[in-house]
């Protein structure tokens, strides 16, 4: 078996778990494969046994694993959208709804799905088209935000579906997130909790100007357009929080990716085991 390791920047605190994900690899017989940017990142920090490296397109391995935070899974979904590799997330970050292998989870976690005991949950991405300039595309696992640049006005969005105008939004932006990406910023801006198995997408404006406006969802074979106007006569897009700056007379138009990400759930986990641990739900937060 061939598994490859990717990641971004880390706190140092989680040198030891990366080097406990090697070990534990390596006794089991895995060949280790480092992204070769992540490789030399952690070379001179980690004392590392002697594995290979590779730039991503170079990569073709069984499994990948995503070592950071729920960042770092997006990172890495980016990099592997196309290759149909299934990925892993070992938590090195924050919160981690995508990366929630804890370290105390490691070795049982590694040695079941060396020994193929898991289950692979596919997650829809969404990608979007720009009408200039043309031929940008662009994939998102968790979402694509539509934002004001410049200014504290409010944009105007105007927001089709299949063609239908469906309004004109006034507010601070509009966010289209996937499930996977429903308790990220779509959480954050009042967006609901989605089952990744949901086969929707998730419209939310941000502080919209009428308060009769509320988070629409959508079927994911829906395809959206946006056009916007804007005092500034600019606005950014946020594609899982890498930004892009646009004039207005750019239109946004949105559908499901042609490509899943298989993302590889531990036998013991579940999204509804991980939204009571990480949400806190039934705990007692009185003091």
């Amino acid at each position: 078996m061939k598994i490859a390791i990717f990641g971004t920047t880390y706190d140092s605190r989680h040198n030891q778990s990366l080097i406990d994900v090697v070990d534990v690899l390596i006794k089991n017989g895995v060949e280790v494969i480092f992204e070769q940017s992540f490789f030399d990142y952690v070379r001179p920090n980690v004392a590392l046994p002697e594995v290979k490296n590779a730039h991503t397109d170079d990569i073709e391995v069984d499994i990948a694993i995503s070592f950071g935070g729920d960042g770092t899974f997006l990172a890495t979904s980016h990099k592997l959208a196309k290759k149909n590799i299934p990925i892993l997330g070992i938590n090195a970050g924050h919160l981690g709804f995508l990366a929630d292998v804890s370290a105390s989870e490691i070795e049982e976690v590694l040695v079941d799905v060396i020994n193929g005991r898991y289950n692979v949950e596919p997650r829809v991405m969404l990608q979007m088209k720009l009408s200039s300039p043309l031929g940008a595309i662009y994939l998102a696992l968790n979402e694509i935000a539509i934002l004001r640049q410049d200014t504290s006005s409010m944009i105007t969005l105007d927001v089709y579906i299949d063609s239908e105008f469906v309004n004109s939004y006034k507010s601070d932006g509009l966010l289209i997130s996937t499930p996977t990406g429903s308790t990220a910023y779509s959480l954050s801006v009042g967006g609901p909790i989605v089952s990744p198995k949901s086969a929707n997408f998730i419209v939310v404006p941000m502080a919209p100007h009428s308060l009769t406006v509320r988070p629409l969802i959508i079927n994911d074979d829906c395809k959206i357009g946006v056009r916007v106007k804007s005092r500034s006569g600019n606005y950014q897009i946020a594609v899982d929080g890498y930004s892009i700056h646009l004039p207005e007379s750019t239109s946004v138009f949105i559908e499901k990716a042609e490509y899943q990400i298989k993302s590889i759930q531990p036998q013991n986990h579940t999204f509804f085991k991980t939204l009571r641990n990480k949400l806190m739900w039934g705990a007692d937060t009185r003091l």
